[in-house]
């Protein structure tokens, strides 16, 4: 008897990771998707259409669900951000290939850190400050070779890495005081917002510039598609950390690059070249120990 704890406690862990693992795989099949999408349409009307399918979905659910559903400015903030951030990725993939851009995008738990030092007055450490200075040195590594090849779209994954940590920043204050599924679809809502507004700005200052492409069935599929696996991807997270702590979680964000790889070989003959596997590794491994080093800060001040 007194092992059931433990016992319980290892099946939520593995369930969690479970689905956080489920989750990281999915998530480069959406940008594969766009990439599909941006063969004949324009990025912002992709990342648009994403958001309204996305938000479409996880209405009724939003609707239907006994939750506070109060609307806070955090959800707008977070809007901005992450509509912004999925924009400036998709500019990326329209040229570059999934696991290139992924890799210089995983800068982005470096950038949380120094952010939330910098916002939040969090310690850093000299094996942090290391930790990050490798890390960067890793995008550098990737960014030279990719700029060569892309030009300065090569840099647009880095200003995504930015904005994300940026909404998570917000996200991480959220969802400590309200529900997740009504920070998700607020969230979802606002991008959907702002780059409605966004289309409005350009439509209105660049008239003759192509602003929309009528979709043909087989872009609106794509585009229901796009929407059905983002809100499936983002419960699938919301459930998984339900069950385990968001440090746990964090290192199986890496698994993104196994599925990016194989997609973008499958479906669009790319595969990363020997520079972006060496600093994909020192990105990934400066991500991992900033990811251990959260866990034991949290286990040694008895906050887990």
């Amino acid at each position: 008897m007194p092992r059931l704890p433990t016992i319980s406690a290892n099946r939520n862990r593995i369930t969690g990771m479970a689905l956080m693992a489920l989750a990281m795989l999915m998530v480069p099949g959406l940008d594969a998707i766009a990439k599909l999408l941006m063969e004949r349409l324009p990025p912002l009307q992709v990342t648009l259409g994403r958001f309204l399918m996305q938000t479409l979905v996880l209405l009724p659910v939003f609707l239907l669900g006994r939750r506070n559903k109060s609307l806070q400015l955090g959800h707008v903030a977070a809007g901005v951000f992450l509509g912004c951030a999925l924009l400036t990725f998709n500019f990326a993939l329209q040229v570059m290939p999934i696991a290139n851009a992924l890799a210089i995008f995983f800068v982005e738990p470096l950038i949380l850190t120094l952010l939330a030092a910098v916002v939040l007055h969090e310690s850093l450490g000299k094996r942090r400050l290391v930790a990050i200075g490798l890390g960067l040195c890793g995008a550098l590594v990737i960014l030279r070779p990719n700029i060569s090849a892309y030009g300065s779209t090569a840099l647009f994954p880095l200003a995504t890495a930015f904005l994300f940590a940026c909404y998570m920043m917000v996200t991480r204050r959220m969802s400590q005081s309200g529900d997740l599924l009504t920070l998700q679809f607020w969230t979802g809502f606002f991008a959907a917002v702002a780059l409605l507004i966004g289309l409005g700005t350009k439509i209105y200052f660049y008239p003759d510039t192509q602003n929309h492409v009528q979709p043909n069935i087989r872009e609106i599929g794509l585009f229901v598609l796009l929407g059905v696996l983002a809100g499936l991807g983002h419960q699938l997270i919301i459930r998984s950390l339900s069950y385990i702590e968001a440090g746990h979680a964090a290192p199986l964000q890496y698994l993104e690059i196994v599925s990016a790889v194989i997609l973008g070989w499958v479906i669009f003959a790319d595969f990363p070249d020997v520079l972006t596997w060496v600093g994909t590794l020192l990105i990934v491994g400066a991500g991992l120990y900033i990811a251990r080093d959260e866990l034991r800060r949290g286990q040694g001040a008895g906050l887990r």
